[in-house]
């Protein structure tokens, strides 16, 4: 078999040439790749990268849609860079931005600040869903976050979504239980087709209002926690994140080289570097697999962000833990799923009784304190007590003393006459 030879983590490797393989070959990274110094720049970012830094701590940022899009305008926040929707603001996509996670949603939003348009069905909801109303002071908020932000961070997170059928509006969430209606409420998944001309709207808005604006999307790794499809949760998800990956990419073709659109590979840095990334839940990130995400970001796109050893450290300690908790979950193979959970709730409720029981010695400890100080007081008042009395003593020794020698001395003049 013809075999030509490549280049790839600096050793020179052989495949098959039976097949053109084109101008821009990027092979799959090994085990070995993702330990190299270069892993992140070869195997994350390449393609994606900004030609310059453009986020500095004094650029307007606007970020909303799923809860990775929260991760991202918290970090950035702490770090001291200017996120608007941080802000003391009555704009919904202050308060309920990581509840937008599907496109409709999000470009609901933007004809409401910029065109006045909403919905007619009451289709935004709260995390209790509680109804979010169509107030003329809030959309006026929204519109001069709009108006000021220099660049939109968009977290996609969904495809799946509830809609009022009569009307097709799509819900923020799911519909509220109270107000649930067989009749009129539908639930599906969001088709490709629909996903990109959303992404174009949403993109053709902002090109209008905020024409010298950046606009940096992602999708947000966190899997769907249920699905209403008659199907499992996990082959759900799979296409849920397939269509809006699919979708995303196929926008980004054909509009990246305005050099205002960017793309942030959160997802594929999750789900693709680690192997344990999540927690019991299988669907929160794991702290230090967030922390690497958020320092990427800051090192890639802002100016002037944190120097590359600082990001190669926390991709270090990230893929160091996911050694561990690998390690950790093969020497437990052997224990199911209840004992696990036994084992666990044995944990928690130690733990209680340890606090408990040191609650308990603090209090000895603070009871014997008090005895002794109210040892110490009754001693000090003992001793006082005893000077007092001495005292008292010693004056009436000294009038007894003082009466006796005057009765001698009354004595001798009597004698004397």
């Amino acid at each position: 078999m013809s075999t030509f030879a490549f280049e790839q983590d600096g050793e020179t490797r052989r495949t098959s040439r039976s097949f053109y393989r084109g101008a821009n070959t990027n092979f799959h990274p090994t085990d070995a790749s993702l330990s190299k110094p270069n892993a992140v720049d070869e195997y994350v970012m390449k393609g994606w990268k900004p030609a310059e830094k453009f986020v500095t701590t004094t650029t307007p940022i606007v970020a909303f849609g799923s809860c990775f899009a929260t991760n991202i305008s918290t970090y950035l926040h702490d770090r001291g860079y200017n996120v608007l929707n941080k802000r003391d603001n009555k704009a919904y996509v202050t308060k309920m931005g990581d509840g937008m996670v599907n496109t409709f949603a999000i470009l609901q939003q933007f004809e409401w600040a910029w065109l006045n348009e909403h919905p007619t069905a009451d289709v935004w909801q709260g995390k209790k869903g509680e109804d979010y109303a169509y107030d003329e002071s809030i959309r006026l908020e929204t519109k001069e976050l709009f108006d000021q932000a220099e660049l939109f961070i968009i977290t996609l997170g969904l495809s799946e979504l509830w809609y009022d059928e009569p009307t097709g509006e799509v819900f923020w969430r799911a519909v509220p239980a109270d107000t649930y209606d067989p009749d009129r409420h539908k639930f599906r998944a969001a088709s490709h087709a629909e996903t990109l001309a959303n992404l174009r709207s949403i993109y053709g808005l902002i090109r209008r209002f905020r024409p010298n604006a950046k606009v940096l999307f992602s999708v947000s790794p966190i899997p769907l926690t249920a699905t209403f499809r008659a199907v499992s949760c996990m082959t759900a998800d799979a296409v849920s994140k397939a269509t809006l990956r699919s979708a995303l990419d196929e926008f980004l073709t054909t509009h990246q080289d305005e050099g205002k659109l960017f793309y942030f590979p959160s997802y594929e840095a999750v789900t693709r570097i680690y192997r344990n990334q999540w927690g019991d839940d299988r669907r929160h990130v794991r702290s230090d697999v967030l922390t690497f995400n958020m320092k990427m970001f800051e090192h890639y796109y802002c100016s002037p962000g944190i120097q590359e050893t600082e990001m190669i450290d926390a991709y270090n300690h990230a893929w160091e833990l996911d050694l561990r908790k690998g390690e950790t979950m093969r020497n437990r193979d052997a224990v199911s799923y209840a004992e696990h959970r036994a084992i666990k709730k044995e944990a928690k409720i130690n733990a209680r009784l340890e606090a408990r029981r040191l609650e308990r010695e603090q209090i000895f400890v603070e009871r014997r304190r008090l005895k002794e100080l109210e040892k110490a007081a009754a001693n000090e008042n003992r001793r006082k007590n005893l000077k007092t009395v001495g005292t008292r003593a010693l004056k009436l020794v000294v009038g007894i003393a003082a009466l006796d020698s005057a009765i001698n001395w009354a004595a001798f003049a009597f004698a004397s006459f």
